[in-house]
């Protein structure tokens, strides 16, 4: 049975709140083995020669109230296979464990505290273990970020001694998906690539592009030079054919309309007030206009 040599990191912020697990293997479609969570729960992340019931039957039992080191131990307990396991998690309060089997594949290892849980195998050395821990505990990043910047101080510490093959990241938190249906609110991964934990970034990018919020004094206004340089963008593309002079008229508005619906903008801007948010602007110009 081929053994996805690995490195994760479980985490909880108790201010959102969120837990996530980001992890990086020299293994296909790591992310559909790896990571889960739920909010309200916690976080498992299930490795080395993963046994992948260890993550619905983690977060049962996290959602039942048992803490996450006596979680892990009653999965273990009737595990025949448990030294050739590792496994880290995060319970509903920040609690944290990692476990690494006897058998893992060398370099394995793990390390916890409050709140994270750090733990790879096959891996270059402590290292890449220790280095992942301090850039997450060191960081002042958002939450998400916080998660990538462990990933790449571990690969930046030698990472996966045998390569660089895929990555994800999951981080839930309550009504954080898409129109607050559902927990999930960032949901991502990179399957099969060169270098995943770039392209991981670009997609958490994307993200933050597509579903943030800008605060008031970081939206704009459409009038002027934003609303001439949109007029320009959308005559361009076939949106608009009125004059481009920098008025939010009618027309306009309307061929904004259609533009910002088929860029997939909606919630980054404001219509009917005339209103955009810096980010996704600078975004279209560069796309469209430079």
């Amino acid at each position: 049975m081929i053994r996805p040599s690995t490195f994760s990191i479980v985490a909880f912020d108790p201010g959102l709140p969120a837990w996530g697990v980001a992890v990086a293997s020299k293994f296909p479609a790591v992310g559909a083995v790896v990571p889960w969570a739920v909010a309200g729960a916690g976080a498992v992340a299930t490795q080395a020669l993963a046994n992948t019931t260890y993550g619905p039957r983690g977060l049962e039992l996290l959602s039942s109230g048992i803490p996450a080191l006596e979680a892990i131990a009653l999965m273990l307990s009737g595990d025949e296979e448990r030294d050739q396991r590792q496994v880290g998690m995060v319970d509903a309060r920040g609690g944290s464990a990692t476990y690494t089997g006897a058998a893992c594949f060398e370099w394995a290892g793990g390390t916890s505290s409050e709140g994270v849980a750090v733990q790879g195998n096959i891996l270059s050395g402590p290292g890449v273990v220790e280095e992942m821990y301090g850039a997450f505990r060191d960081s002042n990043a958002s939450f998400p970020d916080r998660l990538l910047e462990a990933l790449h101080a571990g690969e930046a510490a030698g990472g996966d001694r045998r390569g660089r093959q895929s990555a994800a990241l999951l981080v839930v938190k309550p009504r954080g998906g898409y129109g607050g249906f559902n927990d999930r609110w960032l949901d991502y991964r990179v399957d099969d690539h060169s270098d995943p934990l770039t392209q991981l970034g670009h997609l958490v990018k994307l993200h933050e592009l597509y579903f943030g919020e800008s605060p008031a004094h970081d939206r704009l206004v459409i009038a002027n030079s934003t609303a001439e340089a949109l007029q320009k963008i959308m005559a361009r593309l076939g949106y608009y054919q009125g004059e481009i002079n920098g008025s939010y008229d009618e027309s306009s508005r309307e061929a904004l309309r259609h533009f910002i619906g088929n860029e997939n903008f909606e919630d980054r801007s404001d219509i009917e007030e005339g209103m955009i948010d810096r980010p996704v602007f600078e975004f279209l110009v560069e796309k469209f206009l430079e």
